[in-house]
């Protein structure tokens, strides 16, 4: 009972706020200077609380829901995984005139020899009726005077764990650019003093790109596996936007040679 009251009480505060608010914006023209300015700081006040409530409520009632790992899975995987970057909010969402080694989240870094970097890094909402992935990464690289631009990835423990020839590593991206250009990915692999490497590039033929990393030809010590990430590298990005709407990663068995 107490409690329905005191819901009573406040929707009644509700409604008397709101009169009041109404009233002092008909008769802002005609207030008192004094009396104006005093409403001006309160209403300056709660139009900040306002639009954080706003921007929070957007935020999380529009679809993909945050958080959200939904998406497609291989058949028979054994890991799968979507970086923190699309599945999230990040604190810091945004950086420009991005140095080399900035890092986005606590999974991703942006690498580039630059000597004048005029390139910037976005954390974007996916809002479209489509979209799986919660947030997006927008890249726009004005002039480019480097050699080479590259995304690094770090892979999660659960990643490597177990790991052995017989696994494919599939990487599914969505990719969205102004002018077409190429991508490549290479995943890298730490299994004692060296590092196993295996490069593929991207088919930008289609938005949504899949490439399998086969570690049946690798060199790959099992034993001694202690990381692993990948390499998304840029060529020719000069004066170009590119959206990654989406990264997923999965891992699965091979089928026996």
């Amino acid at each position: 009972m107490a409690g329905k009251t005191i819901r009573y009480i406040e929707k009644l505060s509700h409604k008397g706020a709101m009169r009041r608010w109404a009233r002092a914006a008909r008769n802002a023209k005609t207030a008192e200077l004094g009396e104006l300015r005093g409403l001006r700081s309160s209403a300056r006040l709660l139009r900040s609380h306002l639009d954080r409530l706003i921007h929070a409520a957007d935020e999380r009632l529009a679809l993909p829901a945050i958080g959200s790992t939904n998406f497609a899975r291989p058949h028979n995987s054994d890991w799968t995984w979507r970086p923190e970057l699309w599945r999230g909010s990040l604190h810091n969402a945004g950086e420009s005139s991005v140095q080399s080694k900035t890092m986005m989240g606590s999974e991703v870094t942006l690498f580039h020899d630059c000597n004048l970097s005029e390139l910037t890094l976005r954390q974007i909402r996916n809002q479209r009726e489509h979209d799986l992935a919660p947030y997006g990464l927008r890249m726009d690289v004005f002039k480019f005077d480097g050699s080479f631009l590259s995304l690094v990835i770090d892979l999660p423990q659960d990643a490597v764990q177990g790991l052995t020839k017989t696994h494919l590593l599939g990487m599914n991206t969505i990719v969205e650019m102004e002018y077409p250009l190429e991508i490549f990915g290479r995943l890298n692999i730490r299994h004692g003093p060296n590092t196993e490497q295996i490069v593929r590039e991207l088919p930008l033929n289609e938005q949504e790109v899949t490439v399998e990393f086969d570690l049946a030809y690798s060199k790959l010590n099992e034993k001694r596996v202690e990381k692993a990430w990948i390499d998304l590298i840029f060529e020719g990005p000069e004066m170009n936007q590119i959206t990654l709407r989406d990264l997923t990663f999965s891992r699965r068995p091979r089928a026996a040679l």
